[in-house]
């Protein structure tokens, strides 16, 4: 573990779940809020795309994606269908305990992970933007976009509220 006051950023492990759970519960209202054996399946299907931020001696912040293809999304609590031919890096899930914020948790998981995506080849990251949470996207580089086809539309709409699906390039600069 790192010294209080120090910050790492690591990869997401099944012992982090409880941690995950609670920056969940204490981040989303209760629609938002995914089954603790989902998201430990979806860090089975995609080990190496899952992260944590820690800091102040524990778990703060969380970054749950896969590798996925621009265009394709998942739907809230649905599994992470992995993409054999990936392109992009979708970001299914970032959230930061109250308590840490203003530390730079989020833009530094996110960062950590698009160096992962062009380490791996992939020209894009993509996710949805829910509760209110475009204008942090865009400050990240990300743009509003479609999902491609009715299908990936009819899974955007299980998002309550407003939700936007959102693209970056990775060929940008990653500062």
């Amino acid at each position: 573990m790192p010294p209080a006051g120090a910050l790492l950023v690591r990869a997401m492990r099944a012992d982090d779940l409880d941690a995950v759970l609670a920056i969940q519960l204490a981040c989303y209202g209760a629609g938002f809020v995914e089954d603790g054996a989902l998201i430990a399946r979806r860090l089975a299907s995609a080990p190496h795309t899952g992260w944590v931020a820690e800091h102040g001696g524990g778990v703060r912040a969380y970054l749950a994606g896969y590798p996925s293809v621009v265009g394709k999304l998942t739907p809230l609590h649905g599994e992470f269908e992995v993409a054999a031919r990936a392109d992009a890096l979708y970001l299914h899930d970032l959230a930061v305990h109250p308590d840490a914020s203003g530390l730079g948790l989020g833009p530094r998981l996110v960062r950590h992970g698009w160096a992962h995506a062009v380490q791996a080849g992939w020209r894009h990251s993509t996710l949805v933007s829910v509760q209110s949470s475009v204008g942090f996207w865009e400050r990240q580089g990300y743009t509003a976009t479609q999902p491609v086809g009715p299908e990936q539309q009819a899974r955007l709409a299980t998002y309550p509220g407003e939700s936007v699906y959102m693209r970056r390039g990775l060929d940008l600069d990653l500062g």
